[in-house]
């Protein structure tokens, strides 16, 4: 991966051809400049020790150093580096239910994209927390490990969708219990995890896992999201034809707000109704903040490294042997071709 931090200092680049016809117009006036006191052959004859090439020399390997000067401005980045950093936090587990009823619009713009907004959100208000990610549907899988890597995590949200989990249903229960199984053992941080679901098709356990959490120290906080009155279901995200039970009637699916308060109960956390406002974010957020942060170290992957080093150093050579290179001819030098 490459690319320019500030790329707009790129534009400086259009000073190059400039120069260069600016150098161009300048010799040639001194050319007719020289032809006025006698021809060029004599007059070099009258100056021995002077070198047009190294002249010239002097000219390119300075634009090849301003050159380098507009790249080191522009801020080239490539590859990846890896940075340890010590912060406070909590340990945060987010499950978000990836079922087919998540891809319902009766939130905008679908209840699971608004899931992966609110947890965005929280993710990027959050960021001395460690995070871990998990689906579920039919079954529940780790999506991300606990890292303190936000931006990772911020990642693997977006690559989210109910593929991820080919076996329908919601089995929260079992999403409650791998989510535990990625906490790590410091007892001198609290940990939390936040179910987004639209309970819809539950599959049972959910409160006695929650409750083992809960037990733990692990506070289960639930976010509902869908209406009450319901919403077809699309077959895709990309198709608009809805899913039909077997006498071709549309599915309706709808916020089980029950089960969700329920589990919530079990696990001692909060319980929010995601709508189309930023409500449940706030009252989430609000819940998170009160519990204990602790030391939190994890190695953190930025996307980009600097390596504009590289170029200053070049730029620097470039100078140093410019300043080297004398407009007259040196005897060191006299008999190497390339500075008569």
């Amino acid at each position: 991966m490459f690319r320019f931090a500030n790329p707009e200092y790129l534009y400086l680049s259009f000073l190059i051809p400039v120069l260069i016809i600016g150098f161009i117009m300048l010799n040639i006036a001194k050319r007719k400049s020289v032809e006025k006191i006698g021809k060029l052959s004599s007059v070099k004859k009258m100056m021995p020790e002077l070198s047009l090439k190294r002249s010239y020399l002097k000219f390119w390997i300075t634009l090849a150093a301003i050159a380098l000067g507009i790249v080191i401005l522009a801020r080239p980045q490539f590859g990846t580096k890896v940075e340890k950093m010590d912060k406070k936090g909590i340990e945060l587990v987010v499950a978000i239910d990836v079922s087919n009823s998540m891809l319902a619009q009766d939130i905008k713009p679908s209840r699971l994209d608004k899931a992966k907004q609110i947890l965005t959100r929280i993710i990027d208000e959050r960021k001395d927390d460690k995070v871990a990610i998990v689906v579920f549907a039919g079954e529940a899988f780790i999506q991300l490990p606990m890292t303190a890597d936000n931006q990772s995590a911020k990642l693997f949200l977006e690559t989210i969708n109910p593929d991820l989990v080919p076996v329908q249903g919601t089995a929260i229960g079992s999403a409650i219990n791998v989510g535990m199984t990625c906490f790590s053992n410091n007892k001198n941080i609290d940990r939390a995890m936040v179910l987004i679901t639209d309970g819809e098709a539950h599959e049972g356990n959910a409160e006695k896992a929650a409750q083992q959490a809960a037990d733990q120290g692990v506070h289960v906080n639930v976010v509902g999201i869908g209406s009450l009155e319901g919403s077809p279901i699309p077959i895709s995200a990309t198709n608009n034809n809805m899913k039909r039970d077997n006498d071709g009637n549309i599915v309706i699916t709808k916020l089980n707000e029950n089960m969700c308060r329920s589990i919530a109960k079990a696990g001692k956390g909060l319980y929010t109704h995601a709508d189309n406002s930023n409500r449940a974010l706030k009252e989430l957020q609000s819940e998170l903040e009160k519990l204990q942060k602790g030391e939190v170290d994890g190695m953190v992957y930025s996307a980009y490294d600097e390596k504009y080093q590289i170029f200053a150093w070049a730029m620097l050579i470039l100078l140093f042997v410019e300043v080297c290179i004398f407009d007259k001819k040196n005897r060191i030098f006299r008999n190497i071709r390339l500075f008569k």
